[in-house]
């Protein structure tokens, strides 16, 4: 999975969640020495619960559709999370002398429960959990890596060449053909021109021209045969290639060639 396509949300998730399961070795209960590990309801029904939401929740993220039990592997993991909080609440309100493992996964089970709720609702939650890197890192769709200036069709800064020529008008001496130096000095010059160099790449049909963007946060893309399930998530930080325009949408092509439909085109950062 894609680091980049977590957001804060899922950081909050994830570190309540390792919280949780430290705070499953810490003592229950101040009247005897025993951890969660020792009660087997408790394990399962608070600390292993939150964990196991957690998880689902993040997953959700790298499985975009897939389901358990009729709901979304994030819808599952938010209402487990809230089950959690549940079961620990009522816990701790039946143990007079909670300890520090008690105190401690409920204050877990709670940002975890909000974390998960608040997420996919609260936008400085839904913000990308590592900023995107600068553009010029990114390869070139077809080009070679290390090679600035160089890039492939559409990509940002790359530059339509003519077929071995130089941009601008031959220098004296040269024939002006493909960019292959003229005769030497003193002979004479070709008198039948040489024919115009074609462009490496035709022009797209249309007015529509591809060109690279990339998205603000983790979003999906779907078929072109309008499937509803996604085939793919676009992540923040990387560039893709929009190769074709329907209404609003963006016809996309991820970096292993799977081509998709963006139905969400909105704060879009083009190349």
């Amino acid at each position: 999975m894609n680091i980049r396509s977590l957001s804060r949300g899922d950081g909050v998730v994830i570190g309540a969640a390792v919280v949780l399961f430290i705070a499953s070795f810490l003592d229950y209960t101040d009247t005897f020495d025993a951890n969660a590990w020792d009660s087997l309801g408790l394990l399962m029904s608070i600390y292993l619960a939150g964990v196991i939401a957690a998880t689902l929740i993040v997953v959700s993220r790298a499985l975009p559709g897939r389901k358990v039990a009729g709901l979304d592997l994030g819808q599952f993991g938010v209402a487990l999370a809230v089950f959690s909080l549940w079961t620990a609440f009522w816990t701790i309100l039946d143990i007079s002398d909670a300890g520090a493992g008690l105190i401690l996964g409920l204050l877990a089970t709670l940002v975890l429960a909000a974390g998960a709720v608040a997420s996919p609702l609260v936008p400085a939650l839904k913000a990308p959990l590592l900023s995107a890197p600068k553009p010029q890192v990114a390869q070139p769709y077809g080009g070679q890596p290390g090679q600035p200036g160089t890039g492939g069709y559409g990509y940002p800064g790359a530059q339509q060449q003519p077929y071995g020529g130089q941009p601008g008008q031959p220098a004296p001496g040269q024939s002006g053909g493909y960019g292959f130096p003229g005769g030497q000095q003193g002979q004479p010059q070709q008198a039948q021109a040489a024919p115009a160099p074609q462009a490496a790449a035709a022009a797209p049909a249309g007015d529509f021209a591809p060109f690279w963007f990339a998205v603000p946060v983790a979003r999906p893309l779907y078929a072109e045969d309008g499937s509803p399930t996604p085939i793919a998530e676009l992540a923040p930080g990387t560039w893709y290639l929009a190769v074709d325009q329907r209404g609003a949408a963006l016809v996309a092509q991820t970096q292993d060639g799977r081509r998709g439909v963006l139905q969400d085109t909105t704060g879009i950062q083009r190349g």
